[in-house]
């Protein structure tokens, strides 16, 4: 059972220093980038560090000497493009049209989770009609366990601060809840957040960029030697 969530502290970022080679994705079709003979940082990491969700572990690097104490291998090298590029090619295949979409931020993968396919508007529990979608996303991470998994909630405009704040939270935890319980991932892999209204992706002054800023956004990064 998942025990507590700390607010967001910190955030990280990274520049590129190495070229990388594209590829086209087999499932999709689109242009990526193929990280496999690089090892590459590109970009700004996003996400950053998140409240953890155990009681012994209340840093990053505590959560990481928790992964390795248990036996999980961490990554280095060109094994780190090689490990998300497959990663990547599984999560697009599994989430092909399920809505939630796959995007690559250099050695980092996103996956964002709309409203329209998680939640009911103001309410944090799980469409049902989500939970095949989150069993997908769950048998992938389960396959790839040198990462870790940053959950953030977002919220729209409406209502106050505090209750769109709040209500993000309890998103992102009703996610992290459902992927460390029937996904049965390791906690110490998982982190959660909430950012209320802070981070739009779209306009809130229509209902349709609202529908885009109510989201879940789950960061996998690799757990890194």
């Amino acid at each position: 059972m998942i025990r507590r969530a700390l607010t967001l502290a910190t955030c990280l970022t990274a520049a590129a220093a190495l070229a990388a080679c594209t590829t086209t994705d087999p499932y999709t079709g689109e242009v990526v980038r193929d990280n496999t003979g690089t090892g590459a940082i590109v970009g700004a990491i996003g996400g950053g560090l998140l409240g953890y969700l155990t009681n012994t572990n209340d840093s990053e690097q505590g959560r990481k000497n928790a992964l390795l104490g248990a036996g999980v291998g961490a990554l280095g090298g060109a094994a780190v493009g090689n490990y998300m590029d497959r990663q990547q090619a599984d999560l697009r295949r599994e989430l092909a049209d399920s809505g939630v979409t796959v995007t690559r931020d250099g050695d980092n993968l996103v996956l964002n989770m709309p409203s329209d396919v998680t939640f009911a508007s103001g309410s944090e529990s799980l469409q049902p009609q989500f939970y095949d979608t989150l069993d997908d996303v769950g048998r992938v991470l389960q396959a790839y366990p040198s990462t870790l998994i940053d959950i953030t909630g977002h919220a729209d405009s409406d209502g106050a601060d505090d209750y769109n704040l709040a209500l993000s939270e309890r998103r992102a935890r009703s996610v992290a809840d459902y992927l460390v319980q029937n996904g049965r991932l390791n906690p110490n892999r998982v982190a959660l957040a909430g950012r209320g209204e802070r981070d739009p992706i779209a306009s809130n002054a229509t209902a349709a960029g609202k529908a885009q800023n109510r989201r879940v956004e789950i960061l996998i990064r690799p757990l890194r030697g």
